[in-house]
């Protein structure tokens, strides 16, 4: 499967490792254009390809996004028409800036994700994991309940299902956080955020967050 990943900085890179390792292609893409990121990508071998944004939304059904919260309004919305699109920022507010409406909870940044890019099929996952551990700490080779959680939450079932194989596929272990409105409970400062717990007790994190 060929899956893109727009956003070359530490998480976008550990995705790009994993994808490659687990026999993806991928063609991933930064702000600052596809020359910018050959010391990247080489060690990947033939199958890392570097493109523009709208080259890497539009190279499968798969697409990480990995760019911080405040970028997001600069995407373009027609290349991610009908792709997965998986939501693995953060809103940050001493980097981001404030947004007051998910400062009172109104909403969750993958619902403003969700109402920027209209035609995607939005899921937030990857998020809450240090980028060293989604790189290094994936364990295949293990049952499910000794594996690293990673909470995944979304609005469609079979964009969330595929996101869950990915994840396994890793080495990890996906929980079902809910709709994305509930993903409020997978956001930065969350019990679960960072916090390197097997499936059972990122469910009991999870339900910290009412």
């Amino acid at each position: 499967m060929t899956i893109g990943i727009v956003g070359a900085g530490e998480i976008g890179g550990a995705l790009a490792v994993q994808l490659v390792r687990n026999g993806h292609d991928i063609v991933i893409a930064n702000s600052r254009g596809p020359e910018t990121l050959e010391k990247l990508i080489a060690p990947l071998g033939p199958g890392a390809k570097a493109g523009t944004v709208a080259d890497a939304a539009q190279a499968g059904e798969v697409v990480f996004l990995a760019i911080p919260f405040n970028r997001y309004p600069e995407l373009p919305a027609e290349p991610f028409t009908g792709r997965i699109v998986v939501d693995a920022g953060n809103y940050d507010i001493y980097r981001d800036g404030r947004y007051p409406q998910l400062d009172r909870g109104e909403t969750t940044s993958g619902q403003m994700l969700a109402e920027i890019l209209p035609g995607a099929r939005i899921v937030k996952a990857f998020n809450t994991i240090w980028y060293r551990r989604l790189r290094d700490e994936g364990r295949p080779d293990r049952p499910a309940a000794e594996r690293l959680a990673i909470p995944v939450a979304g609005d469609d079932p079979e964009a969330k299902a595929a996101v869950f194989a990915l994840a396994e596929q890793f080495g990890f272990a996906p929980v079902d956080t809910g709709t994305l409105a509930e993903s409020r409970r997978q956001e930065y400062g969350t019990p679960v955020f960072n916090k390197p717990v097997g499936p059972a007790d990122a469910e009991a994190l999870l339900r910290l967050v009412p």
